[in-house]
């Protein structure tokens, strides 16, 4: 069995604002809640070295990295994935001030930045595998594709897209634009968004590179031998609530599968890409006996009383500076978290439908 880390919290250190954990979840103290805050990463590196995969996919640069981490190990207490199917499972009750640490996508980098960091602090993490990347090189993500071709291609105009013609003829205009693509494309099946981006980058004139961005599957089993703990990702990272029932199904099954060749075993854990999710899917979750899933809304967790395979996380960019992020994991401020949330979803949806 995985060794279980924990890092205990500093007795001498303190946070400004106040952070209690201590009452219930109506604030009157009767029964103790469960509380589990979620972190989530992408990729910890730097940015002067960025030209074949896509910036936005940097949570932090290994020097915030290392600072972010600090204050989790001085301020809260760092809980293995383990403990959380404890809570779970078995009704376990997480210690006070509870945080998973969480990286999604398996980018190779992590064993360059971030585990060596998690390593000093000693602090547990879990990592989120698309698990048909491992050992293919030659297999981009699709997000990362549109990057290489938006910022690479010699056109002034992407025309006939559904949203319209989209301006290249600065840096800034390709990096807006291939964001409002990238959000459409989240939001059409799942078949017909890798078509669209095979077509965009066609247009764009791609030029197909095989880089190294997954980390091999040696590399995630010394990375599973070393205390990480891995779990599934589906396969080809789809919006789940984009495909069909069928689909769903044969990627949550396959990822399991994957896991359990690959690396000898396969925790009752998930992920949904992007967040994407809903009845069908939830429910194929339970059809496969999985204990927990996380998605992508913004918030805390009380394990007490929440759906355990809908659990909120708290995602960091690079706009998350040292005083957002010992923010963003105060207890008091996760109503505004979800609020910010639900705003920027609804933004987003409205810039879709509108430009369409």
């Amino acid at each position: 069995m995985k060794k279980t880390i924990v890092a205990n919290a500093s007795t001498h250190s303190a946070e400004p604002i106040s952070d209690s954990n201590q009452t219930g979840p109506d604030g009157n103290g009767k029964g103790k809640p469960n509380i589990l805050r979620v972190i989530t990463y992408h990729r910890v590196a730097n940015l002067d070295d960025e030209h074949l995969l896509n910036p936005r996919l940097i949570s932090a640069t290994p020097e915030v990295f290392a600072r972010q981490m600090e204050h989790v190990a001085n301020n809260y207490n760092a809980v293995s994935i383990d403990q959380v199917l404890d809570a779970i499972m078995n009704g376990g009750q997480l210690p006070d001030r509870a945080v998973l640490i969480t990286f999604d996508d398996a980018y190779y980098d992590l064993t360059e930045h971030a585990w060596p960091i998690l390593k000093r602090f000693q602090l547990p993490g879990t990592l989120f595998v698309p698990t048909a990347y491992p050992d293919h090189p030659e297999r981009s993500f699709w997000w990362d594709r549109l990057y290489r071709a938006f910022v690479h291609t010699s056109k002034s105009v992407l025309e006939a897209t559904p949203l319209g013609s989209l301006s290249l003829r600065t840096r800034d205009e390709r990096l807006r634009n291939l964001k409002r693509i990238q959000d459409f494309i989240k939001t059409i099946p799942h078949g017909r968004a890798l078509q669209l981006v095979d077509e965009i980058c066609a247009n764009l004139g791609e030029k197909r590179t095989v880089i190294k961005s997954v980390l091999s599957w040696n590399e995630l089993r010394h990375l599973d031998d070393d205390g990480l703990t891995i779990a599934a990702h589906t396969r080809i990272h789809p919006m789940l609530n984009q495909m069909t029932t069928e689909e769903i199904r044969e990627e949550v099954k396959n990822s399991q599968e994957d896991l359990k060749k690959e690396n000898g075993k396969a925790l009752p854990v998930f992920c949904y890409p992007g967040g994407g999710f809903d009845e069908r899917v939830h429910s194929i979750l339970q059809e496969f006996d999985f204990k927990v899933a996380f998605n992508t809304m913004e918030g805390i967790n009380d394990l007490n009383s929440t759906d355990c395979l809908a659990l909120r996380r708290t995602n960091i960019t690079r706009r998350t500076t040292p005083m957002v992020f010992r923010i963003r994991l105060l207890h008091s401020f996760a109503p505004i978290d979800v609020w910010r949330h639900r705003k920027k979803e609804s933004a987003v949806n409205f810039r879709e439908v509108s430009d369409y």
